[in-house]
């Protein structure tokens, strides 16, 4: 059972630019909710989501650390339905995550969209396939592809020193990273304070279409899921993608996707987001609140609801709550933390060559090691990567049951995304597919056309 938000509980503020400034209180103190002092919101005037705030989202102010004693998320079930996702890869993706061969050029114009999150650098993002001042988040959210850290899934590469922090959280639900770059060496524009990415989008098929995500953290199989969300700007990135339900949390909340204005700490509940830039971690920890929902001593949960307009489709109309919480729930607590002084790949962005296996950080033993069972190709003939001429989209992922309600993610920079986001069909979701992985194979740069 879920309960909307009392907004007397819950401080004001006023939405500037997408930023917050402290306001007078609207009321008490947040603690019959959160267990916390009382916790500065933002004041949401109609339609003021439209403008949206990307991947920084409304101040944050205080919040417990560590779940609540009265809260249950259950017991995980990595089968539970909803999960594993069901059907085809994007067509322009690769049948299965995996390394570049060596001798290979890593393919700087490719459509793929297959990411993975595998280790502090070993993981992918999304970005633009074009640089240049229409290359808005909030405007190519159905095109972004695929870079990553280390050459894989026949992808882009995000070069060296682009990472500027990053930080993996391994729990029972979920795995996520975040962490500070410089987001304009993959295509972001400087300034862009970005938006969101997930599996549903304004149309139901996907930000991108065909975009599909795998991580071999939770099981030690490269495994594909349903369910994600990611908040890319041109200095910040963060991305979860959900590993198990229970009977309590489906896959589906604990990857909430209609938060898009609310940004990476408000909805991956990052307690230390700022002040651990320039700094790499792994960790265990216990699952944050699903985002959004706050739960309470009797077992049910308060429920905030970002509050946007539908200015697109007469007549208009407007939903969700006049106050913003100043915090998520609670900061979940982390343990078993190792630190790594640095992330490279070593490869020459001047000619992008795999010239050697990479060596990857070994989560939960603190060491690195070279990537075994690389096929081995002619060495390639060295090109100058060019631009890519997008002339048409790729074809939706196949839809997929066990989704949690379908809404689209908004761009910050676009006023029409959030209202189109939350007019999406309720179609189930678009989804990647479950295949067993094996050993390392032999990935192909060349991406499928354009349909």
């Amino acid at each position: 059972m879920f309960a909307l938000v009392p907004p007397t509980l819950l401080l004001a503020a006023s939405l500037v630019n997408g930023q917050t400034t402290a306001s007078t209180a609207a009321g008490g103190a947040a603690s019959s909710v959160t267990t916390a002092p009382a916790a500065a919101g933002t004041t949401v005037a109609t339609g003021a989501a439209d403008a949206g705030a990307g991947t920084w989202g409304p101040a944050i102010t205080n919040a417990p650390t560590g779940a609540p004693s009265y809260y249950s998320y259950g017991t995980p079930n990595p089968q539970a339905p909803g999960v594993l996702a069901k059907f085809p890869n994007g067509p322009t993706n690769p049948e299965r995550p995996g390394f570049y061969p060596i001798g290979a050029q890593v393919n700087q114009t490719s459509l793929s969209r297959l990411l993975s999150l595998n280790g502090v650098d070993d993981f992918c993002m999304y970005g633009p396939m074009e640089p240049g001042p229409d290359s808005l988040i909030g405007n190519v959210e159905p095109s972004v592809v695929a870079y990553c850290t280390q050459p894989r899934n026949g992808a882009r590469l995000i070069p060296d020193g682009t990472i500027h922090s990053a930080h993996v959280i391994k729990t029972p639900l979920y795995v996520q990273i975040h962490g500070f770059w410089d987001g304009t060496r993959i295509n972001i524009p400087a300034g862009d304070t970005g938006g969101e990415l997930d599996p549903h989008g304004e149309k139901n098929e996907g930000n991108p279409i065909g975009g599909n995500v795998t991580t071999n953290l939770a099981t030690g199989q490269d495994t594909f899921y349903e369910e994600w969300m990611s908040f890319v700007s041109f200095d910040q990135f963060c991305l979860r993608i959900c590993t198990a339900g229970t009977d309590k949390v489906n896959s589906g909340l604990q990857c909430e996707h209609k938060l898009d204005i609310m940004g990476c700490r408000f909805v991956m509940a990052i307690p230390d987001l700022y002040s651990t830039n320039g700094t790499f971690t792994f960790c265990e920890g216990e699952p944050a609140a699903p985002p959004g929902l706050y739960p309470l001593p009797n077992g049910d949960f308060s429920t905030f609801r970002q509050r946007w307009t539908d200015k697109n489709n007469p007549p208009q109309y407007t939903v969700g709550d006049l106050v913003t919480p100043g915090a998520p729930a609670y900061w979940p607590k982390t343990s078993n933390c190792q630190t790594f002084s640095s992330i490279s790949n070593g490869i020459d962005p001047a000619n992008f060559l795999v010239k050697s296996a990479p060596t990857v950080h070994v989560s939960g033993s603190g060491s690195a090691a070279a990537v075994t069972g690389l096929a081995t190709t002619t060495p390639a003939t060295v090109t100058t990567p060019s631009s890519v001429i997008a002339t048409g989209k790729p074809t939706d992922a196949a839809a997929s049951s066990g989704a949690s309600g379908a809404s689209g993610a908004s761009g910050a920079n676009t006023a029409s995304r959030a209202g189109e986001s939350a007019g999406a069909s309720s179609k189930p979701s678009g989804a990647g597919a479950v295949a067993p992985i094996s050993a390392l194979v032999v990935l192909v740069a060349a991406a499928a056309a354009l349909f």
